[in-house]
């Protein structure tokens, strides 16, 4: 005989339509947002997640490993209001009152969410469909109804697709009014440096990235899936700890500052040798060393720690937070949230992900720490490595093939491009584009030969100090992706 305390299969099956139909309900109110449910659930994976299994997460599965972790926190998120609803039924059993047992049930979903989130009107999303399938579940045991459990599952299976496509049609239609940052007109000075740029790019065949990456284009990796929504009259940010004063600087006063446009490149330390997480933009912002010299830095490390709204924070030397910058448009635009808006900092030569976004605090240090994903085994905030990408073969017309792709190697700049078509025995000299101005932008390549059956077509970039990108293969972890691009091709 059954446990009559343990939950039945019918009763779990309620509670967990009405843990999903919560989570859409969360979803209904709130959007793709830190204030949905799952964000910062998704928040606590993140950090919970030991460095091991991220490193390995992000080295093998690459750039779709995000979807593991949203995956788990919608998964968390509807258990948790599921088992709210569960709480509910058995009150509704034990007191034979299906109002108590879905009141109980919205009260403890509502309490939840609101916690989690903080945002108590909001949280009423998610405990209004919870209390609602609760009295669905709960209204048969009190009113003793035999109808078959098929019968209701049937009908609660139906009521939760037809609340989840209410949700899902609801957001969509309001979708406009969740994009933030990303808005604007291209002013007269990026417009020119855009035609810059795209009267250098080389005359490409092959499926190659210009000189400039579109917004859309342009990669994007973070530390969890919801981005900060800040506005810009809500943004500032305020240079503290081993300083002669505290500063605060608000976005209207930052704008007000000398203004530059910069060409910049950021690179993955994440991807794969021949990934494509290298893009390029125009960025637009002001020089930090202003900024800092208005705090008056002090502190025995000569370091700063910069910190993010998302919780983010990476350790830099103040030398190279010197020649760095503060970004609040990209390509003309407005910085788009994804990318950081309002404001995120680029420090030249450095890889990506230590390019702080949604900037908040700068932190001068007395002694060094840990940054993020220091703590977490990598290798934190040295220089980008050389690299020649291999991203596309062609054949031309009259027969020959072309190669092509880009080389960067950060602030030291790119000198050649070589390529071998025999496996690294012959080297020549690849084409490259001319120069962009700036200190930290890659070039395109390409080469052109006839085939002759299968060849073993291998890159190799030589840095404006004149160094070789070094031949030995690494994987990315902990310190980037090394080694020389090697692809078979004809035969």
């Amino acid at each position: 005989m059954a446990d009559s305390r343990s939950p039945s299969r019918d009763a779990i099956g309620f509670a967990t339509l009405a843990g999903s139909t919560g989570v859409a309900g969360s979803y209904a109110v709130a959007g793709y947002s830190p204030e949905f449910l799952v964000a910062p659930i998704d928040d606590l994976v993140v950090r919970a997640t030991p460095g091991p299994i991220v490193a390995w997460i992000i080295v093998n599965v690459g750039e779709q490993g995000h979807l593991l972790h949203i995956a788990l926190s919608f998964v968390i998120a509807t258990g948790l209001l599921a088992g709210t609803a569960i709480v509910g039924l058995f009150a509704a059993r034990r007191f034979d009152s299906p109002v108590i047992g879905s009141g109980l049930a919205g009260l403890f979903a509502w309490g939840l969410t609101a916690s989690l989130t903080a945002e108590p009107l909001l949280a009423a999303g998610a405990a209004v469909p919870v209390a609602a399938f609760t009295a669905v579940g709960a209204t048969p045991v009190a009113a003793r109804d035999h109808d078959p459990s098929r019968r209701r599952a049937l009908i609660s299976s139906v009521s939760a697709v037809a609340f989840l496509g209410a949700a899902i049609g609801l957001r969509r239609l309001t979708a406009d009014d969740d994009v933030a940052g990303g808005s604007g007109t291209t002013d007269d000075e990026v417009a020119t440096l855009l035609q810059e740029a795209e009267a250098k790019s080389l005359d490409i065949r092959g499926d190659v990235p210009g000189l400039v990456s579109t917004i859309e284009e342009f990669y994007n990796v973070d530390i969890a899936q919801f981005d900060p929504e800040l506005a810009p009259a809500d943004w500032s940010m305020t240079i503290t700890g081993e300083v002669g004063d505290d500063v605060t600087v608000t976005f209207d006063e930052l704008t007000d500052m000398p203004t530059e446009h910069r060409f910049v490149t950021l690179r993955c330390v994440g991807e794969n040798l021949n990934g494509k997480k290298l893009d390029t933009a125009v960025w637009t912002g002001t020089p930090i060393e202003s900024v800092l010299e208005a705090a008056d830095p002090a502190g025995e490390c000569g370091c700063a720690m910069l910190r993010a709204e998302d919780g983010y924070f990476v350790q830099f030397p103040i030398e190279a937070l010197e020649s760095g910058f503060l970004a609040w448009g990209m390509n003309g635009r407005s910085l788009p949230q994804s990318h950081g808006h309002p404001v995120r900092v680029l420090i030249p030569g450095h890889w990506g992900e230590t390019n702080v976004k949604w900037l908040a605090e700068i932190e001068l240090l007395d002694e060094e720490m840990d940054g993020y994903w220091e703590q977490r085994g990598w290798h934190g905030t040295g220089p980008v490595s050389t690299v020649a990408k291999l991203w596309s073969d062609t054949v031309l017309a009259d027969g020959n093939l072309e190669v092509a792709g880009h080389a960067y190697a950060g602030t030291r700049g790119i000198e050649r491009v070589e390529v071998s078509t025999d496996g690294g025995s012959i080297w020549q000299d690849a084409e490259l584009s001319e120069p962009l101005p700036g200190t930290d932008v890659w070039r395109q390549w390409r080469y052109e030969f006839e085939p002759d059956g299968s060849h073993e077509v291998v890159v190799r970039a030589i840095d404006g100090e004149g160094n070789l990108q070094p031949e030995e293969r690494s994987d990315a972890f902990p310190s980037g992706a090394t080694g020389w691009v090697t692809k078979t091709i004809g035969g």
